[in-house]
């Protein structure tokens, strides 16, 4: 038996709060039981998703890394997060609206922001909600240690590969025929 040491919401109470605030202008997740905002990209945060996004599409033009895209992640207490890039097919989200079915996704990607909560999600909680969700791989561009992260091979909740490569080497993520050469992030390191 489970027990949750905090409140639980259901997936539709958080998609209305979620709704709600992006009218602010406030974008939310809801991973593992906890409710999270996501913090506004800086300049290099953006650069480094639109690095990534030509990069995929030089090397796998089936495949498009939707940014900001909704995903439902049914592990994490049916959970919702909304990462940078989300690797899926090209016309994988079409028709499915702000919070789709992560099934379909090949590969997550999220860059550090310099926000510690969301940091900590980052690295601690998300990937065990994309491993638990069957995601394959999870690419973390980590800007505090200038250094770039995948995990791949998701078993038992969690991700069973972890292999890390500095700012500037090449990066194999596997099951996709990419090789990210990663030498251009160090131009959006602090």
């Amino acid at each position: 038996m489970v027990v949750h040491d905090r409140p639980q919401m259901s997936l539709d109470a958080f998609e209305a709060i979620a709704e709600v605030a992006a009218l602010q202008g406030v974008a939310l997740e809801f991973v593992d039981g906890e409710l999270g905002v996501r913090p506004r990209p800086d300049g290099d945060h953006g650069q480094i998703v639109a690095w990534l996004q030509r990069t995929c599409v030089q090397h796998r033009p089936d495949l498009w890394l939707f940014a900001g895209q909704g995903l439902r992640i049914p592990a994490s207490g049916n959970g919702a997060a909304r990462p940078d890039g989300a690797l899926a097919p090209a016309e994988y989200f079409a028709g499915q609206g702000e919070w789709a079915d992560s099934r379909g996704v090949l590969l997550v990607a999220e860059v550090t922001s310099f926000d510690r909560r969301a940091d900590e999600r980052d690295r601690l909680k998300k990937p065990r909600a994309y491993a638990e969700s069957g995601i394959p791989s999870y690419l973390l561009v980590d800007r505090d240690s200038d250094a770039v992260t995948v995990h791949s091979e998701p078993v038992k909740g969690r991700y069973r590969e972890i292999r890390s490569y500095d700012h500037g080497e090449r990066a194999e993520l596997p099951g996709l025929g990419m090789v990210l050469d990663t030498e251009e992030l160090k131009d959006y390191s602090r």
